[in-house]
């Protein structure tokens, strides 16, 4: 019965040692948006001590449910990936293990060897992932160059990082709202004045 479980997100695992050299274009063929894991090449197996065979986690993201049967078949045909494949049931738990980020016992892997392919949003589901981390930076943006208004905020985002433009205008009300604070800040304004008056008195 599990077998003929439809879900329109597959977790897949394939191996370096069998998987052909040019797999992201294997994966591109199926026009499927996917993501993957960094390569798992530290992974301890907890009963033997010894090192597991380098391997990749991905997720295929499907427009309509398939069957484990079709998901399975794709990875066997494509990747020579083991013929086991799961329904995804959380993103976030998916990413979470991709980089090991709530598994301290576990090998951490770096956010910046995540790969995907066929229209898949990585900046998107970056930020979805970690949007409070991605919040606090843009806070820190904010007070590091001064922003008083949400265009300069929209602007900087624009040249420097799409991936933080997205989280920006999903929660425009809460950073409007921070900048207009910022703004009529009576210390904020009050240290601009002394600032200010204290370069006018270097010039005397």
């Amino acid at each position: 019965m599990t077998k003929e479980q439809r879900s329109n997100k597959w977790a897949f695992l394939f191996y370096k040692e069998s998987a052909p050299d040019n797999y992201l274009e294997k994966l591109e063929e199926i026009h499927v948006p996917f993501v993957l894991s960094p390569w798992h090449d530290k992974d301890i197996n907890k009963e033997t001590g010894e090192l597991k065979k380098s391997h990749k986690h991905g997720t295929f993201y499907f427009d309509s449910l398939k069957s484990y049967s079709q998901v399975s078949e794709l990875i066997k045909d494509k990747l020579n990936g083991p013929a086991h494949v799961e329904p995804v049931m959380s993103p976030k738990g998916m990413y979470d293990y991709f980089i090991h980020a709530e598994n301290p016992d576990k090998a951490p892997y770096n956010i910046e060897d995540i790969e995907s392919g066929c229209g898949f949003e990585l900046d998107k589901f970056l930020v979805q992932q970690n949007s409070d981390d991605f919040t606090t930076e843009v806070i820190d943006t904010i007070e590091q160059n001064d922003f008083t208004e949400f265009e300069e905020l929209v602007w900087y985002a624009r040249d420097n990082n799409t991936a933080l433009l997205g989280l920006i205008i999903e929660r425009t009300y809460f950073f409007a709202r921070y900048l207009d604070s910022r703004r009529h800040n009576p210390k904020r304004i009050e240290k601009i004045m002394e600032e200010q008056e204290g370069t006018t008195d270097g010039h005397d």
